[in-house]
This record gives structure tokens, C-alpha cells and sequence, in this order.
């Protein structure tokens, strides 16, 4: 068994506890290996140990990995994987970013949805599924939509509303869920109010916006998944964990 393999086990083991934790469903929960830093042997590696969703933070480096796994796949056989977008992405970046990924994670502002939804008309490309970054914890290093006080905030909300609203109208957009990342700590159990907060706002959005589709909460990595998965995460998005630390 390789090392990858070894390691997918635990945290599949991890994922099943946390679940159970939770009285849910291990199967609810969609396992995204991060490739970042990443070569395509490894990601290679990694699909033979079964996985396959693969999140990139970089949007190039991805789409270079994305091409390279789709080449040997052609010679050898076997099903294609989902790739997922998952890092901050430049205005400048949109053009890169429409194809290889099924999933955008992390549209943060209305301006950036719109210029997704231009260029995808442009190219008359499929819809694009995305889920909207939330800044729930207010850390100023975090990307997203400012919703730090939406709870307490009227107006912070109210202003959300309105940019989801316009959001939802654009023809080749498709809201799919939230995304938030939790401040780095110590002690997992310091996340989950960052998670319960996100969860909490995904069930305001179905009672305030229910033509939309809010199916995924996005949230938890190496060192909080199991805590975001107590808390309703449908995906997790795993790097070390998987594959070691980076060199």
C-alpha cells in the first residue's frame, strides 16, 4: 500500500467518526484532495488510491494538472475525476478558470460573478457551478464576502441578499452552496464557531432565498475537518493529511 493510500484510510476513518459524531452520513460528505504544490505523479498516485475530487488553489497550475492526469487517463482507462477550484482567483484569471473546473469554490464578489458569467457567454461556454466565499470570522487575510456580523448586522446582511439576488440572475451562473475557510488555530474546537456560523447563515439563505440551490457548505481542512463535519460540511477540503507536509 502506498503511502498516499495509507493515509486516505485514516482520514476516511476520521471522516466516518466525525459523521457518526454527527448523526449523519459519512456519504454526505465529498472528499477533496488539495494538489497543491503537488506534481502530477502524485496527483496520479492519488487517483489510484482511489480519489476523485481534486481541489487546486492555483488556477494555471491546476489547469496544467488537470490536462496531464486527462493525457494518462486516455492511456490507461478509468473514470474522470471532478476538479475544483478552491484558491482566490484574479479578475484576470477568469478566462484560465473556465473549463477544467466543475466547481468554483471561492466567488467572492458580485463584480467577479458577473465577469465569470461575460466570459462564459462570450465563449458560449457551459453554466458554471459555484459556491459564494463567506468571511464569516472576520480575519482580514480571508477573502469572501464580508458577513462577519450578518447575524447582528441588518444591513451587512441585507447587502448579501442583494448580491446573491443579483448573483442568482446571471445566465451562466449557478449558485451550488457557500464556502468559508476558519482562521488557523491551535485547538480545532476554536473553528467551529466559524462553522456554525456558515451552516447557520446557509439555513437563513434557504428560508430568504429558496429558488436557489444551497446544497453544499464547504468548509474544514487538515486540521479542522472534523469539527466543520460535526457542523454540516458536505465537502472538506484536504491537503497534508493526504499527502504529507509540503516541501
Amino acid at each position: 500500500m502506498s503511502k498516499i493510500a495509507a493515509n486516505l484510510e485514516k482520514v476516511y476513518r476520521r471522516m466516518h467518526r466525525a459523521a457518526e459524531r454527527a448523526g449523519r452520513s459519512a456519504d454526505e460528505i465529498t472528499l477533496i484532495a488539495v494538489t497543491k504544490t503537488q506534481p502530477l505523479e502524485t496527483v496520479i498516485q492519488a487517483y489510484q488510491a482511489g480519489l476523485r475530487h481534486f481541489g487546486e488553489n492555483r488556477v494555471a497550475e491546476g489547469r496544467e494538472k488537470a490536462t496531464g492526469l486527462a493525457e494518462w487517463l486516455a492511456q490507461t482507462g478509468g473514470e474522470s475525476p471532478t476538479w475544483h477550484l478552491i484558491g482566490h482567483i484574479q479578475s484576470r484569471q477568469v478566462d484560465e478558470a473556465l473549463g477544467p473546473y466543475r466547481l468554483i469554490h471561492s466567488v467572492d464578489s458580485l463584480k467577479l460573478a458577473q465577469r465569470i458569467d461575460r466570459l462564459a457567454t462570450r465563449d458560449n461556454q457551459p453554466a458554471v457551478e459555484v459556491l459564494l466565499q463567506a468571511n464569516v470570522s472576520g480575519e482580514v487575510t480571508k477573502s469572501g464576502f464580508e458577513l462577519a456580523q450578518w447575524s447582528t448586522n441588518p444591513g451587512q446582511l441585507k447587502a448579501f441578499l442583494e448580491a446573491v439576488t443579483q448573483i442568482g440572475r446571471l445566465d451562466k451562473i449557478i449558485i451550488r452552496g457557500l464556502m468559508t475557510m476558519a482562521p488557523w488555530f491551535d485547538n480545532a474546537e476554536d473553528a467551529r464557531p466559524t462553522f456554525q456560523s456558515l451552516a447557520t447563515l446557509r439555513a437563513r439563505l434557504r428560508s430568504e432565498l429558496p429558488q436557489f440551490d444551497w446544497a453544499h457548505l464547504s468548509m474544514g481542512m487538515t486540521d479542522d475537518f472534523e469539527v466543520a463535519i460535526e457542523e454540516g460540511a458536505t465537502m472538506v477540503r484536504i491537503g497534508r493529511a493526504i499527502f504529507g507536509e509540503r516541501e
